[in-house]
């Protein structure tokens, strides 16, 4: 029958030689490869999320990352200057808040409740 076993998840970008920048504040740490004009980050053993420059599609990417530490993670956006829409606690605990790339795509946070 098959079955589907990585998610790698692009975020289309206009200016590949300074998106990696921004994209490195936000996940903290440089790319974890860089293959042809794509730079890639490793969230998870069977997750990546890449930027890829495609200025026509730029724009509408959208988003959820489950994070650990979402308050470490809004600090050493603070340090780089990112600034994120109000943080969201749900109904069932889940703390939410969406970060926009200098390209306007979504990118949201969310860390779930405290056990």
């Amino acid at each position: 029958m098959g079955s589907m076993t990585r998610l790698y998840c692009g975020v289309p970008i206009t200016d590949r030689n300074t998106a990696p920048t921004w994209f490195a504040a936000l996940f903290g740490r440089e790319a974890d490869e860089v293959i042809g004009g794509e730079a890639l980050w490793r969230v998870s053993d069977t997750a990546w999320v890449f930027v890829d420059e495609q200025p026509d599609r730029a724009g509408g990417a959208l988003l959820t990352l489950e994070v650990d530490g979402l308050d470490a993670i809004l600090a050493r956006l603070a340090e780089h200057d990112i600034r994120h829409e109000p943080v969201e606690t749900y109904h069932n605990g889940v703390r939410h808040v969406v970060v926009l790339d200098p390209n306007g795509n979504s990118l949201s946070l969310a860390a779930p409740p405290a056990s």
